[in-house]
């Protein structure tokens, strides 16, 4: 599959789902996005425009991030903090599948967006929390932000060079990885209501997903008691992993288990190493790390990255490029899987995004839309609770749409 407009491609895997997005930064939209890639009714609920003093958190609203995080949805202005707007959302939610909120854990119930109060209009209704470090203990009434959950969460702790002191890393993991699993979470809770027929809550926090992050790091604290430090570029427990400069640049060199470390070895002219005890096992690589540094370095500087590629493909050793952003669109794989997505906005034009990476075969999934303009779906939603044209004209002349 190539590069391509996504919008003659058939979709529809949760079309029978109704999403009440009152998500905003990029934890919660991030995970209602997912839904709507595969085709649910995701409706952004927000407020209408200059109401919200941070409305342009993410940036202007035609710009990259808004435009990436918000497609596929429908725009449903509403001012929550009216009683107006409290009773059209209870409407919505009366026929809604799922409700996706990130507030701080106070604020739904002072909204009434809690699941108490929506189960009692919609027992089948799934209510998704995303917080910042939980819906309670001591940490709960923070404000969380991603680069404070990744230092929490032990990654900024692990990354960098050894010695330098802490670094983030430079995507948003706590809040895509707070995400995907609230979206998983959603589609668990959708599959047992096909059993019970009951909706239910469920809820994560950006500080949990950035510990699951950590996976094998956070394994080796809990099962080990060792406390994970700074490896820069080298992967902490297998050698070599990590960056080798080249003669005109850099590659990544991927060698876990011992089998392929015989055969780099072979590649390299020196199959002696292969079988050295000081080498032959992943533990006597560990413990002589920086030999093993001291004997490839000067062998990778001797060949540019492509050649390098070329000869350990051949050889069937786990290696890659390391490319800028522009350089990982231009690749021709990234462009065989479809990861830019193009769709047609309104006023910029035809624009890529950032493709779904899981394909469905029968249902898969589509960016059917660029993220709407702030309330750009308001009548066609108000409408379909029934209230007429004047009742909306009066909503709008009272701010409350």
């Amino acid at each position: 599959m190539t590069e391509t407009d996504t919008a003659s491609q058939p979709t529809g895997a949760l079309s029978h789902l109704r999403v009440l997005d009152l998500t905003r930064v990029r934890a919660g939209p991030a995970c209602c996005r997912i839904l709507a890639d595969y085709g649910a009714d995701v409706i952004k609920v927000e407020a209408p425009a200059g109401v919200d003093p941070n409305e342009t958190i993410n940036g202007p609203r035609d710009g990259s991030d808004m435009q990436n995080l918000h497609r596929s949805k429908r725009s449903l202005s509403l001012n929550l903090k009216m009683p107006e707007g409290q009773e059209i959302f209870r409407r919505l939610a009366a026929g809604a599948d799922v409700v996706v909120e990130n507030y701080r854990p106070d604020v739904k119930y002072r909204l009434g967006v809690d699941y108490e109060s929506l189960a009692a209009i919609n027992p089948r209704i799934i209510l998704a929390s995303i917080s910042g470090f939980g819906q309670d203990g001591p940490y709960a009434a923070r404000a969380g932000f991603d680069q404070i959950a990744q230092g929490m969460g032990g990654l900024m702790a692990v990354t960098g060079l050894p010695g330098q002191g802490p670094v983030r890393a430079g995507a948003a993991v706590a809040d895509v990885a707070a995400g995907v699993f609230a979206a998983t979470g959603i589609l668990t809770a959708v599959i047992e209501r096909e059993k019970s027929g009951r909706g239910q809550w469920l809820h994560t926090s950006l500080l949990e997903a950035q510990i699951a992050m950590m996976d094998f790091q956070a394994a080796r604290y809990l099962v080990e008691d060792e406390v994970p430090e700074q490896a820069g570029n080298d992967h902490p427990v297998s050698t070599p992993t990590g960056v080798q400069q080249t003669a005109d640049g850099y590659l990544n060199l991927g060698v876990a288990g011992d089998g392929q470390w015989r055969s780099l070895c072979r590649e390299i002219g020196r199959p002696e190493l292969g079988e050295d005890p000081d080498f032959a096992t992943v533990e006597a690589r560990l413990h002589n790390r920086r030999q093993v540094r001291e004997l490839l370095d000067p062998v990778f500087l001797g060949e540019t990255t492509a050649t390098w590629l070329k000869r350990l493909e051949a050889a069937n050793i786990p290696a890659g490029p390391i490319y800028r952003m522009d350089e990982v669109f231009s690749d021709p794989q990234v462009a065989h899987l479809g990861m830019a997505t193009t769709v047609e906005h309104v006023r910029r034009g035809p624009i890529r995004l950032v493709g779904t990476p899981v394909r469905l075969t029968r249902t898969p999934p589509r960016i059917s839309s660029a993220a709407p303009d702030v309330g750009e779906h308001s009548e066609e939603i108000l409408q379909d609770l029934g209230l007429d044209a004047e009742r909306i004209a009066v909503l709008r002349r009272n701010g409350v749409v």
